[in-house]
């Protein structure tokens, strides 16, 4: 992986909504991280509008940001928008232009975003304009099995306990999603177990490959 990918030694992250990057791809961000890549990570939207009663408004920002530091990500490469949740869509130009920005500034060798087939309308959208603004770049498109009817598993990253542990420790940060089902660390230990038992290894996460680069 690493001889196939780096150029710059960056990679970004694209999150619909703040816990996004975390959920789909922050075990392999921490392996990413101990080979040496600068992460990048972008959010979309804050969600101020879906926080549960008692959470003022930014508590997802904050969120984000601790959740970042687990995971090593530089504050200063953390870049957070105030887009309307589930609005995505409608500043399709805006986001795409957006992107094509950041793959300006950045150069990243890879580019993590929501699949294609994602029944969520901000990730959909994500993927979409993702597909067009880095087209010249590797793309891995995540998995979050609650929202993927379809998903195609053809790219896995094989990770550690403490890759695990890392992701399991950012995720907590988001104390306002608590009780969200997929924030529980069993679930998040069983995918990793199953995605790994398919590559003969204790855990992995799964990807589809848009785009592969080689340079």
């Amino acid at each position: 992986m690493e001889s196939l990918l780096r150029v710059n030694n960056r990679v970004l992250v694209l999150a619909p909504h703040t816990d996004d990057g975390e959920l789909g791809c922050g075990a392999a961000l921490s392996k990413l991280h101990r080979q040496g890549f600068e992460v990048h990570y972008t959010a979309f939207c804050t969600c101020d509008e879906s926080l549960p009663d008692g959470f003022p408004n930014g508590t997802l920002a904050r969120e984000l940001e601790a959740a970042a530091k687990k995971l090593s990500i530089d504050r200063q490469n953390v870049y957070i928008k105030d887009f309307e949740v589930r609005r995505l869509n409608y500043y399709r130009q805006d986001v795409l232009d957006i992107m094509v920005e950041l793959n300006r500034e950045i150069q990243p060798d890879l580019v993590f975003c929501p699949t294609q087939y994602d029944l969520h309308q901000d990730h959909l959208t994500v993927a979409q304009e993702a597909a067009r603004a880095f087209k010249t770049r590797t793309i891995l498109c995540y998995e979050v099995p609650w929202n993927n009817i379809d998903f195609k598993s053809n790219f896995l990253i094989e990770v550690t306990e403490e890759d695990i542990q890392r992701k399991i420790e950012a995720l907590a940060c988001y104390v306002s999603q608590k009780q969200r089902p997929y924030m529980n660390e069993e679930f998040i230990r069983s995918l990793a177990r199953a995605r790994g038992v398919t590559i003969g290894t204790r855990y992995a996460e799964a990807f589809t490959l848009l785009r592969g680069i080689y340079r």
